[in-house]
């Protein structure tokens, strides 16, 4: 009787910590699902089941005429917005209420890797950003161009052998391939050739990053469960050493100083040569007035940025080029007119792929913008409260530590922002018929002061990769080739494809 009424005691207390928070939009009058005991109405994302992209747009279609929804992500309550106004407020107008991610279970002890610009928090990421904005100026990005013309020139060559015998291709491998070349030479100086060398030992760093882990899985939920108890336990043990070991031998070759070459590494050194980095506190703040915050750039630092250089780039390139190919595959009227494209600014540039010729190439441009608005590698943006927030229109006040949630895939096929949304249109993203609510909603890159610092990067690479492809080959669905991929239900941020994209490659023929 003893035992059964300890059992009895620790079930309730738990019951009890596991839905006490379960009553904060009920009493805020927001419409929301009944949650379940800790995991809240998250329980697909934890168990795998579907991606909180996929969870998010299912919601988001579930409550047509709702601006807002309630949401409960294990213990936390979170904000879903359905509404173009409240996302514009959320990600600019009002940026310094939502200037956190809240992607941190832990504030007090942050894992060295989870201090990346993607992740980081406050003063920490304000002025890491505010050091690291100048090293993606156009003028550092046409200086990279030249590697990624090299690479690109690789990714012909690996697509002709395949060709020349029929293969079908994986195309997001082979554009995995050719980014992750890319991310060696201009991230690191390194000839990477995964290309031509199926083992390749980065290739496999980009593919451990993107592995999920049971152990992770685990240790995420308890972290987010209990946080004081397990403060001590990290996610990403098994890459925080080999990242160390690998920055660390980067800047030993270079003597610890910028070496000249213009990659990434060096422009990480020269942040950390300009010593400490100062400015205007987004945190504390006192009676309208910031206070000074000061960052030391040093080598933890520094790992934390290249994992989220190496990370953000690797899936997000690969995934968006070959999904940009996949739908040329099974629109051959659109992949003409972007060949087209390509041919007469190729021929205006004497046949060579260069900086200036990418820039001219606006209709493949519109293409991988259509095929980012179909399948966004980020499919949700999530910001988190810093203070008491009033939402006027709602009537309706937040708290400190809410997050918010946009789903960016939703807002992407929804008919009252897009025609026609399930069609694959890159003519939509014509100036004259992009307007300025789409603006808003089209979110790929993010918007506002944590927009991705590195898409024009992202777009220029992209965009150089696809236009080696296409001046050579066409490309045809394969035998084995599904019309509509499946999501990954195991893609945690960065969503990808079940079972790659198979395509075939025909060379063409000289005219």
């Amino acid at each position: 009787m003893i035992s059964l009424a300890i059992i009895l005691i620790v079930f309730t207390v738990l019951l009890y910590y596991g839905t006490k928070p379960y009553d904060y939009w009920k009493k805020k009058r927001i419409k929301h699902e009944r949650p379940w005991p800790f995991v809240g109405n998250n329980f697909q994302v934890f168990f795998l089941k579907k991606s909180i992209s996929e969870l998010a747009e299912e919601y988001y279609w579930r409550y047509p005429d709702e601006k807002v929804l309630g949401f409960y992500r294990a213990l936390k309550p979170e904000l879903i917005i359905r509404d173009p106004e409240l996302v514009k407020r959320v990600l600019i107008q009002d940026f310094p209420y939502f200037h956190s991610r809240g992607m941190l279970p832990d504030k007090k002890d942050v894992e060295p890797l989870m201090r990346n610009l993607f992740t980081a928090e406050g003063d920490y990421w304000k002025l890491v950003r505010q050091r690291m904005t100048p090293t993606f100026t156009s003028g550092k990005l046409k200086a990279m161009f030249p590697l990624i013309v090299e690479r690109a020139e690789k990714l012909k060559a690996r697509t002709l052998n395949a060709a020349a015998e029929g293969t079908v291709l994986d195309a997001k491998d082979l554009m995995a391939r050719y980014t992750i070349d890319f991310i060696g030479a201009c991230g690191f100086g390194l000839d990477a050739d995964s290309l031509n060398q199926e083992d390749s030992e980065f290739r496999k760093l980009g593919i451990k990053i993107f592995q999920v882990r049971l152990r992770d899985v685990f240790v995420s939920l308890l972290k987010q469960f209990f946080p004081e108890t397990f403060r001590g336990f990290k996610v990403m043990d098994h890459l925080e050493y080999e990242l160390k070991e690998f920055v660390g031998s980067m800047m030993k070759k270079r003597n610890y100083k910028s070496c000249g070459r213009g990659d990434f590494i060096d422009l990480l050194l020269d942040c950390r040569q300009q010593g400490t980095v100062y400015g205007e506190s987004i945190e504390k703040i006192h009676n309208g007035v910031p206070e000074m915050a000061s960052l030391e750039f040093d080598d933890d630092l520094i790992t934390a940025q290249v994992f989220v250089f190496f990370a953000a780039g690797f899936e997000t390139s690969s995934s968006a080029t070959s999904f940009t190919l996949h739908q040329l595959a099974y629109h051959p009227h659109i992949q003409e007119k972007v060949r087209a494209e390509i041919d007469f600014v190729l021929t205006k540039h004497g046949g060579k792929l260069s900086y200036d010729a990418i820039k001219e190439m606006t209709y493949l441009e519109w293409t991988l913008k259509e095929a980012l608005r179909l399948f966004p590698t980020l499919g949700f943006l999530i910001r988190e409260c810093a203070r008491p927030y009033h939402f006027p229109e709602l009537n309706l006040t937040i708290d400190k530590g809410v997050t918010v949630l946009i789903p960016v895939q939703a807002l992407h096929k929804d008919p009252l922002y897009f025609k026609n949304p399930e069609e694959f249109r890159p003519e939509r993203f014509h100036p004259d018929e992009f307007d300025s609510v789409q603006k808003y909603l089209y979110l790929p890159f993010g918007e506002g002061p944590r927009a991705c610092i590195g898409a024009r990067l992202g777009l220029m690479q992209s965009i150089a990769g696809l236009a080696a492809i296409l001046s050579t080959f066409t490309v045809e669905p394969a035998p084995q080739s599904i019309r509509h991929p499946i999501i990954n239900s195991r893609s945690i941020v960065v969503q990808s494809i079940k079972g790659g994209l198979p395509l075939l490659f025909k060379e063409r023929k000289a005219v």
